[in-house]
């Protein structure tokens, strides 16, 4: 008789591999991270007594600066190209809630210049970002 009793290897995991693999995904990580960023500006915001919590997906965030500076996605736009940037994204995506972030000091004309944009565009879904008073 033959004894074909199989052996059973230790399986070993090198080491070396497990930093190499870890030091890959510590990069991807930071790399998605920053992908993901948000751009804010400091302001001073606004205050209001009473608030509605809208959706934070979804949104064109539009940033008007003390100094009356008005940007989008931390570049600053003048009135034609901020048009051109709300008609791209609402023709690609309908749902967009336009955000409007003022600084409490912002000349009112530089605000009212983004509202009449949004009015001649005839675009009702707009939430102007203010910090609850206490």
């Amino acid at each position: 008789m033959i004894n074909l009793s199989r052996r059973r290897k230790k399986s070993v995991i090198p080491m070396s591999s497990m930093s190499d693999i870890g030091f890959l995904l510590l990069i991807f990580i930071m790399l998605i991270s920053l992908i993901n960023q948000r751009h804010e500006v400091p302001l001073d915001y606004p205050e209001a007594e009473i608030l509605e919590k809208t959706q934070q997906t979804d949104n064109l965030e539009v940033w008007v600066e003390r100094g009356g500076r008005v940007s989008v996605n931390g570049q600053a736009v003048d009135s034609q190209r901020l048009e051109e940037l709300v008609v791209d994204t609402l023709r690609s995506e309908p749902g967009t809630r336009i955000h409007i972030i003022a600084d409490r000091q912002a000349p009112y004309r530089h605000i009212d210049g983004v509202i009449s944009i949004l009015q001649r565009l005839q675009h009702r879904v707009v939430s102007f970002v203010v910090k609850e008073s206490l």
